[in-house]
């Protein structure tokens, strides 16, 4: 079991830039896989980004392509991993709840169904 916690969100003018961390303690915790989604309010969840436990990284919607790039900090010494999400050149369309969540041995193509979840930053571009 691990424990996931995002932070790093809020209030941006569109064209701007920010980074978003999500750290997940655990046991392990660099045998997750680790996915960055969103949800904003009338749409439904939708992937972003994602880090294989293995290594490599998928992108799940096209309209983040060459604006978000996401990375990765390991430390099995404290147990703990760190997601990074950086966001550049920001639209009031990426205005959403940003989630992180881990999965175990997770290669990005399952559904996240058994995945940990944290609870979420806001992140708000203004036009």
């Amino acid at each position: 079991q691990v424990q996931v916690v995002e932070s790093g969100g809020g209030l941006v003018q569109a064209g701007g830039s920010l980074n978003l961390s999500c750290t997940v303690s655990g046991r392990n915790s660099d045998d997750y896989g680790l996915g960055w989604f969103r949800h904003a309010p009338g749409k439904s969840r939708e992937g972003v980004l994602c880090m294989k436990w293995s290594g490599g990284s998928v992108t799940y919607t096209d309209s983040v392509k060459g604006r978000f790039t996401i990375s990765r900090d390991n430390d099995r010494e404290r147990a703990k991993s760190t997601l990074y999400l950086r966001m550049n050149s920001l639209k009031p369309e990426d205005t959403a709840m940003y989630y992180c969540a881990a999965e175990w041995l997770g290669d990005c193509a399952g559904s996240w169904d058994g995945a940990y979840w944290g609870q979420g930053t806001q992140v708000t571009v203004s036009s």
